[in-house]
């Protein structure tokens, strides 16, 4: 009877596992695949593509999932009243066949699974993971906040404008417009560099995480208000070159920084600028508690 008993635990065990793993995949294996396609070929709305750091945002939250599983493990089960309003919104959200809320339901129904197995507890466990995949879900909050960026717009069309007049280029700056030589070039809200911005904020938190530093307040604050003014420089940098390359009629190097891998390029040299950064950081102001 023993033997019974304690083989119906490891079945229940594993089996409820393995069935959650396997519903998970063929409810949300397309929609990942769409999300990556979209991001690699760049096939996707401008709102979209905002959460291309979910490239490596998803697979590192998977990974800190699978590192915490045998703290998982050793939580008991507590199931909360509050994981089956997850899971009913969670169907709700992909029933609905409306893009936000179909990807939205993927972290939803992540948390639900959380506090039906193991509560508060698991939630609070799994709560970096989660956050993640909730930052790299794509929505249209991008589209509601490119608004109010036209002072963030503006500000980089005067940065340019002032760059482009000191390196002798004749140029006049219209709110976000720029004109040099008769061509002109916006500081469209999605090259003021939100999506940098928003990028460079989700590559600080995953460092924060990886490195231990988020355990020190002050210096996730710092680094985090730090890696926003190497975005927002780095992108007047990049605006300057575009206008200068359009209006000096180098459309093939305007090409190549704009849409092609010169920007991807230039992206990754800004992220390698914050793991610089944090290395500095550590270095000249270690802590105690890095992993």
């Amino acid at each position: 009877m023993h033997i019974q008993r304690r083989i119906r635990i490891v079945l229940k065990r594993y089996l409820l596992g393995e069935g959650i793993t396997v519903l998970l995949v063929l409810l949300y294996a397309p929609l990942l695949v769409h999300w990556y396609d979209g991001w690699f070929n760049k096939n996707i709305s401008i709102e979209h593509e905002y959460f291309s750091h979910g490239i490596i945002g998803l697979p590192y939250a998977a990974y800190i999932a699978w590192t915490n599983r045998n703290s998982w493990l050793r939580l008991p089960n507590s199931p909360h009243p509050l994981g089956s309003f997850f899971l009913v919104l969670a169907t709700l959200f992909y029933l609905s066949r409306l893009s936000d809320l179909v990807n939205l339901s993927l972290g939803v129904i992540l948390a639900g699974i959380c506090l039906c197995l193991k509560g508060i507890p698991g939630l609070k466990l799994q709560g970096m993971p989660l956050l993640f995949v909730f930052l790299a879900s794509p929505n249209h909050i991008p589209y509601l906040i490119e608004p109010y960026a036209l002072p963030l717009q503006h500000f980089i069309a005067e940065a340019s404008g002032s760059i482009l007049t000191k390196v002798g280029l004749n140029v006049r700056v219209e709110e976000i417009y720029l004109y040099v030589n008769d061509r002109i070039v916006e500081v469209a809200p999605h090259c003021a560099g939100l999506k940098m911005l928003f990028t460079s904020l989700y590559v600080s938190l995953i460092l924060l995480d990886w490195t231990g530093v988020w355990s020190s307040r002050k210096k996730s604050i710092l680094f985090l208000a730090t890696a926003s003014i190497i975005s927002i420089s780095s992108n007047i940098v990049r605006n300057t070159l575009l206008t200068y390359f359009h209006g000096t009629e180098r459309e093939t190097l305007f090409h190549w920084l704009h849409a092609g891998w010169g920007g991807d390029l230039y992206s990754a040299c800004i992220l390698g600028l914050l793991v610089l950064l944090l290395n500095g950081m550590e270095k000249y102001f270690p802590s105690h508690s890095g992993n």
